[in-house]
């Protein structure tokens, strides 16, 4: 597909005008109606702030150092979490459906693809020797962990950034991308970033880091909270809200889907993603480490990079992140 098509999300407003003659004919009434146009579902203004994500644990970038070479497809360690995961039959995976080339379904084939998804279809291969031995399931932010605590999936890749607050809930793998947080407007809005939207209205997904930061911002604009990004996008394109906050990641997919809008200011805080994966499985973590490491060193990453986010982020293609461990 072209990667470049627009997603038809803007609603606009509908005027109607009827014309008639009264009387005699020698008065003409012109009657507009404007149609009103809905929020989405579940979006509404922060009635109090999120909770603040602790700021000391440690290193939270340091995850479990992999276990030597990664155990052949097919040939999982007895009584591993891999092994369960293999006897499965399928890698359960949770994912975002709304991220334009990060975890996005496709409008034509209806596949979930991306950034993230290869990611996870790496995961894959590595337990059955197939990238397609996986299931997708769509949740929103605030639908991951609880995922994972229902034992729902066994693995979320997310653009999910790693906090201290979340690291008591769940482990994270390496850190597998690394974006920062901005700020998307329409053009020509002469906003130039977070210090020009106070007490102005900005969208972000509900149980992110984004409407936390937001809500943390020196300006004092208003969180408005929704249940996925593409509800922001529509959002902004109805007038509902002055901007989006989020991942630089996230507002290039945006910004992508509509050239009215831009990217604006600097950098509101560094966004570390990594995959989560339930709290007692840190066999899973050394392993998805390990695997990680290889995509890096293969090419694999980069690969995956230039396919899926090389047109959407201005620049050169960064790096891939250099991992840390705590053992």
């Amino acid at each position: 597909m072209n990667r470049r098509l627009a997603a038809a999300l803007g609603v606009a407003a509908i005027v109607l005008t009827a014309c008639g003659t009264s009387g005699g004919g020698t008065t003409t009434e012109r009657l507009a109606v404007s149609a009103v146009v809905p929020k989405p579902a579940n979006a509404g203004d922060l009635t109090a702030p999120p909770s603040v994500t602790r700021q000391e644990c440690g290193d939270k970038l340091a995850s479990w150092r992999p276990e030597g070479a990664l155990p052949r497809p097919g040939q999982m360690p007895a009584g591993s979490t891999m092994e369960k995961i293999a006897q499965h039959g399928k890698l359960v995976v949770g994912v975002d459906q709304n991220t334009y080339n990060v975890g996005f379904r496709d409008p034509f084939s209806g596949e979930i693809q991306g950034f993230d998804i290869d990611m996870a279809k790496s995961i894959a291969q590595a337990i059955f020797g197939n990238p397609n031995a996986i299931q997708l399931r769509a949740v929103t932010s605030d639908q991951r962990i609880p995922a994972l605590e229902n034992g729902d999936v066994d693995i979320v890749v997310r653009t999910m950034s790693i906090t201290c607050d979340r690291l008591e809930k769940v482990n994270f793998s390496a850190v597998y991308y690394e974006a920062k947080q901005q700020v998307l407007v329409k053009k020509n809005s002469g906003i130039g970033g977070i210090d020009q939207l106070g007490g102005k209205r900005v969208c972000a997904t509900n149980g992110s880091t984004s409407l936390s930061n937001i809500a943390q911002a020196r300006s004092k604009p208003i969180g408005v909270k929704v249940s996925d990004w593409t509800d922001c996008l529509v959002m902004l394109q109805q007038g509902q809200v002055e901007a989006v906050s989020t991942d630089d990641v996230i507002l290039a997919g945006m910004a992508a889907q509509d050239r009215y809008t831009e990217v604006v200011g600097t950098p509101l805080a560094n966004e570390p993603y990594g995959m989560a994966i339930p709290k007692a499985n840190v066999d899973f973590v050394r392993f998805v480490n390990g695997v990680i490491a290889q995509d890096i060193a293969s090419g694999y990453w980069s690969a995956s990079y230039k396919r899926w986010l090389d047109d959407l982020i201005p620049g050169p293609p960064p790096a891939a992140p250099v991992p840390r461990y705590k053992d």
